[in-house]
């Protein structure tokens, strides 16, 4: 196609979920309590690790950037979604669309090396303890937190640029509930073949080698619960690692999920509930997770409370 027959529109608008008013409210409720219960959860444990000392070790310091990492992940999508609910037309303009990716991808990718590195994190408390204050001191977790982040944000500069450079010819329908890389990928009236390659590459850094060294550290970790004789003493190595197993599954399980549907098939309805799924539940349930089965984390709850109670007295 002739480089001045292209087009590019100045903005989209998104089918989302349903055209039923009654459905959209419902979901304007639902989602809103979503949005809130996790800004709340994830502040909590960002307060909690940062004014309880005792919570001040490697485990505790990659939550807290990934309790940030879940605000800002819900926070790219659900308020707009939100006020879609209300609206009839859901529009939104080219930078807001370009926008809404970039951060989207650069959180998602950081969550994801995020991950990694607390695997690294267990494997270290588990299999060799000895060595774990020596090795996990503050510099390498800080340099591990911030190869996270740039290594995120450079993944979603690279694809958020590729996707939005593409002309659409006109078409501005985003049958998605957010500006979605391969819903914007799909308004293409050009060659994607870069687009794809860009993809792939991006899943390859920051999903796939992510998730095998958490395969990896955690074929370590078994392998040296299975060694440990007592019943109680593997109790409580595996109880150390099952609040961040449980999220790596269910992290990386959507992940996968999204980025294994065969490409000639149309899952476009499924492509926006798994997506609801891992920026709207995904960040709520995360620190309930991380509270729920960890006693240092209750107990911090507990000391807060009681000092705030004291200082009030």
């Amino acid at each position: 196609m002739r480089r001045d027959n292209l087009t590019w529109v100045s903005e989209f608008v998104l089918m989302g979920l349903s055209s039923d008013r009654q459905i959209q409210a419902g979901l304007f409720v639902l989602f809103g309590a979503v949005y809130l219960l996790t800004l709340l959860g994830n502040g909590l444990i960002i307060l909690l690790i940062g004014l309880d000392a005792r919570l001040h070790f490697p485990m505790y310091f990659f939550l807290c950037n990934l309790a940030v990492v879940d605000i800002g992940c819900t926070s790219s999508g659900v308020p707009q979604l939100l006020v879609h609910f209300l609206l009839e037309k859901k529009t939104i303009s080219f930078t807001r669309c370009a926008t809404q990716p970039f951060f989207s991808l650069a959180l998602g990718g950081t969550e994801f090396m995020l991950l990694a590195a607390m695997a690294y994190d267990r494997y270290m408390a588990v299999c060799d303890p000895l060595h774990y204050v020596a090795v996990m001191g503050l510099r390498r977790c800080v340099a591990l937190a911030a190869v996270s982040w740039l290594v995120g944000l450079a993944n979603s500069a690279v694809e958020t640029a590729v996707t939005m450079r593409l002309p659409t010819c006109g078409h501005y329908m985003v049958n998605h509930v957010s500006c979605e890389t391969l819903a914007l990928v799909r308004l293409a009236c050009v060659d994607v073949t870069l687009n794809q390659l860009v993809i792939v590459a991006s899943s390859v850094v920051v999903l796939l080698v992510p998730c095998c060294l958490v395969s990896l550290s955690y074929a370590h970790i078994v392998a040296a619960i299975l060694r440990i004789r007592t019943t109680g003493g593997r109790r409580k190595a595996f109880g150390t690692c099952a609040s961040h197993l449980t999220v790596v599954s269910m992290s990386y399980g959507m992940a996968l999920v999204t980025h294994m549907q065969p490409s000639s098939t149309d899952l476009t309805e499924q492509d926006k509930m798994v997506a609801l799924f891992y920026v709207g539940v995904t960040p709520m349930l995360n620190p309930l997770i991380y509270s729920l089965r960890n006693k240092e984390m209750k107990a911090a709850l507990s000391r807060v409370l009681m000092r705030s109670s004291e200082a009030k007295l």
